[in-house]
């Protein structure tokens, strides 16, 4: 269901995408919005690791460095059938996880420093089969077409500010300039959290039926959104506060109707009426 629902988001956005070039451009301004969501698309496919790792001071390890980090990852790989991921380390002593890479071949997987000194053992093991759910569905991948997309109908949507939309007849439309300057962006913000917020509920699935622990899951997740209620990351981005497996940025009252995560208290019972599976 979840994965019916994200196809279905992505093909709304590009149709958002399209809809906007096409009314303020015609044919020519279809094909203008499809070639930047295109170019967009290709900037993000192949080298959005890289930016994203370098955005946090992510630095790569070996096995040397971090082994029992290596350890849990490499089990986890072998018992998910994928190859086994690169290893980061964030200097950061907010805790929080995610992973990149545009496919299985080439994901990292990314913990920052605190994280490794505040969960347990079997509570980091269940956070890391987290973000292998997200590289066996090729979330990252999804996710990026998703913010690109946005970004895209939202680049279209602020040519309203100089390019004011024109009726059958050739009149001049003000009023749906403002209407696709102030709705185009919000659209587009909702879409994008709704997939993500569907992926972070499969790789919470995915975790617990990998582990067999879903109350670890539990357990950490409620401990990070804690500790980053109180300690905020520092680096934290909102063009990748997605990623994340809890939310990096302070987003109480009605920001917090606008988070790409879930809320953590369905998260979390969601987790606590999975069973637990001996492994």
């Amino acid at each position: 269901m979840n994965q019916a629902k994200t196809l279905l988001i992505i093909v709304a956005m590009t149709g958002l995408l399209v809809w906007i070039g096409d009314y303020f451009g015609g044919q020519s301004g279809m094909v203008m919005a499809l070639a930047i969501g295109l170019v967009m698309n290709g900037i993000s496919y192949f080298f959005s690791d890289k930016i994203v790792l370098a955005s946090y001071g992510a630095r790569v390890v070996t096995q040397a460095e971090a082994p029992e980090l290596y350890a849990i990852v490499a089990n986890l790989a072998q018992r998910a059938g994928l190859p086994m991921p690169r290893i980061a380390i964030i200097p950061e002593d907010t805790p929080n996880a995610f992973a990149t890479g545009r496919n299985p071949e080439h994901a990292v997987v990314a913990v920052t420093e605190g994280i490794m000194r505040i969960l347990s053992r079997p509570e980091l093991e269940a956070v890391l089969g987290h973000e292998l759910g997200h590289v066996k569905h090729r979330d990252i991948l999804i996710g990026s077409m998703a913010a690109v997309l946005a970004q895209a109908i939202m680049f279209l949507s602020r040519m309203a500010m100089w390019v004011s939309p024109r009726d059958e007849e050739g009149r001049s439309n003000p009023l749906a300039g403002i209407a696709i300057m102030i709705l185009g962006p919000l659209a587009a913000i909702l879409l994008q959290m709704a997939v993500s917020r569907s992926r972070e509920y499969l790789a919470d699935d995915y975790s617990a039926h990998l582990t067999g622990r879903p109350d670890m899951l539990a357990s950490a997740l409620e401990r990070l959104q804690s500790y980053n209620e109180q300690l905020p990351m520092q680096s934290a981005q909102p063009a990748t506060a997605h990623m994340m497996i809890v939310n990096p940025l302070s987003a109480g009252g009605l920001m917090s109707l606008f988070s790409t995560h879930p809320p953590m208290a369905v998260r979390v019972e969601r987790l606590r009426r999975m069973p637990i599976e001996a492994r």
